[in-house]
């Protein structure tokens, strides 16, 4: 599922996918029956009676987090076990959808030779890696020279919160780690109402290997993080460290909440060190405590989400995880948002428009203790599609943008890693297995012939700052659980130090020209730390460089 939320019509006309109707009549195939019961931490026992008075069933307790998982029938078993003053909050057991990318294709010619930035000399010039000269996005944050002097070491586990990673793609395939990896989701062939979601099953009980990756987002991700220096293909920001796939999305692209609270404690669990989350909370955009637009029901679910997030992100990063996260592609000001018509984004049809205010929050970028990251395009300005904020930015890395330039190019995006059966079954290569277009990149160095895409978003735009600081927990880690260890606020304020300040632009309205649209974004706070660049840039090369 690729949803871009941008007030660019133009701009969504070229690169976003349409939307489905609803049909006249929506009645869920099968009644909901799971939920997550969050509760005051220390009323497990109140919050456990409170589901039987409602007429339903605590199943299980997660005592980490705080919450009951709870059988439950009826439009007002929610209302009823919300009731109690012991319940912080209650969520149907449904998914969570990821900052989305956005593919990196356009209607006018994006070959090699077309492409302004960067042009084909600089492909066959550039030394590293056969794809290198493609890597405008390695250049800008000194990652190719970084991967010779600190490439990272395999002691430091990157976690990849996704829609899982290709584990046996060649140019990933050194680097991942199949013994710690897991998929915590099962593939739902429908949805409630009995519509097509993941489609039919590919593996026994619908439950994929956990080297399967049937989007390709999340290994695009994993690639950017650290494909390693073999002479195929790409390199990655930390091309010697372990990437481990910590799955929570669905073949479709859709997320439930309940595996990204598994994937965040297992990895606090393990000894994972950087955790990728390049995702943001559904069904709702922004999630409000108390939006007077909003249901009673609605309104306990979006404080489950930021309750249960929070608790979990805590816990990870009370273990030693560093948890970095896209911003969101919704080109908005983070802290002034003003409407939301993408909620609740799931089931398919049941959005509305509503007004939201500052208090409403996208989780995961705006929960505390998560580095939140901005996307740029290759000039460096902010990407167009890029959320930003004064509060919201920490730091801000390549994400790519197409239209960063004249006319639109594919190879502004970023190129990194996809499955060979995503891009057949999307149609992006033929029969004879040959790209049909410029977004996609076949490399056969050495005999071994493996993919690549374009894509750009704020979710390409975190991983290159989870490499840099798998660099960071690489060099200053000491021997612990999983292999190194780095407390994540030593980590954050070494990302900080090391990124590359950038001021706001002149004038601060930064004006895109969009296909005869315009559209203002207005950059707040100093050099230092503002809204378009957060602490600024981050630097591989300076991570692998700078005195403790």
């Amino acid at each position: 599922m690729r949803r871009v939320a941008s007030s660019l019509t133009a701009l969504a006309a070229v690169v976003a996918l349409g939307a489905c109707t609803p049909s006249a009549s929506r009645e869920p195939a099968t009644p909901r029956a799971e939920f997550l019961v969050f509760y005051d931490l220390g009323k497990q026992r109140q919050a456990e009676a409170a589901v039987e008075r409602a007429g339903g069933t605590a199943v299980s307790a997660d005592t980490k987090l705080g919450y009951l998982m709870a059988a439950g029938q009826g439009s007002g078993f929610e209302e009823a076990v919300g009731a109690d003053p012991s319940v912080v909050g209650v969520s149907p057991d449904r998914r969570i959808g990821y900052a989305t990318s956005r593919p990196a294709r356009t209607g006018q010619n994006t070959s090699a030779r077309a492409a302004g930035f960067p042009d084909e000399k600089s492909f066959t010039k550039t030394r590293g890696e056969p794809l290198a000269g493609r890597q405008w996005d390695m250049r800008m944050i000194g990652a190719d020279r970084a991967n010779a002097k600190a490439p990272g070491t395999k002691q430091v586990l990157v976690g990849v919160i996704d829609t899982g990673v290709d584990g046996k793609h060649p140019d990933l395939a050194p680097n991942f780690n199949r013994e710690l990896s897991r998929n915590f989701v099962t593939d739902k062939p429908k949805d409630e109402y009995g519509e097509t979601l993941d489609g039919p099953c590919e593996a026994s009980g619908c439950k994929d290997a956990v080297d399967v990756d049937d989007d390709g987002h999340g290994t695009h991700v994993a690639s950017t993080i650290a494909s390693p220096v073999n002479g195929l293909g790409i390199a990655g920001v930390a091309p010697g460290v372990q990437i481990v796939n910590l799955r929570a999305g669905q073949d479709s692209g859709f997320f439930f909440l309940k595996p990204s609270l598994d994937a965040l404690t297992y990895a606090g669990d393990i000894g994972v060190d950087v955790v990728n989350m390049s995702y943001f909370v559904d069904p709702w955009l922004f999630n409000c405590a108390n939006n007077k637009s909003d249901t009673n029901k609605q309104q306990l679910e979006q404080r489950a989400i930021i309750t249960g997030m929070q608790r979990a992100i805590d816990y990870a990063r009370q273990r030693g995880v560093t948890l970095i996260s896209a911003l969101g592609n919704g080109s908005t000001d983070l802290g002034d948002p003003k409407v939301d018509k993408q909620s609740p984004g799931y089931p398919k049809g049941d959005e509305k428009e509503r007004q939201v205010d500052n208090s409403c929050l996208n989780v995961p970028a705006e929960s505390n203790g998560v580095i939140s990251v901005s996307a740029l395009g290759p000039s460096g300005r902010k990407a167009v599609y890029s959320d930003y904020g004064d509060e919201q930015t920490d730091v801000s890395a390549p994400g790519g943008d197409v239209l960063d330039g004249q006319g639109t190019q594919a190879t502004r995006s970023i190129l990194a890693a996809a499955p060979e059966h995503v891009l057949r079954a999307s149609g992006r290569i033929d029969a004879k297995g040959e790209p049909k277009g410029a977004d996609v990149v076949k490399d056969c160095t050495g005999g071994t012939c493996a993919y690549y895409q374009y894509l750009e978003g704020t979710s390409m735009a975190s991983p290159h700052a989870a490499g840099v600081a798998a660099i960071l927990v690489s060099r200053f880690g000491k021997p612990g659980k999983g292999g190194l260890e780095l407390a994540p606020a030593t980590t954050e304020q070494l990302l900080y130090k090391t990124a590359t300040q950038k001021a706001c632009p002149t004038p601060r309205q930064y004006v895109y020209k969009v296909f005869g649209q315009t559209e203002t974004h207005d950059c707040e706070g100093g050099t230092s730390d503002n809204g378009f660049y957060g602490h600024g840039i981050v630097d591989a090369w300076k991570a692998a460089t700078v005195e403790p």
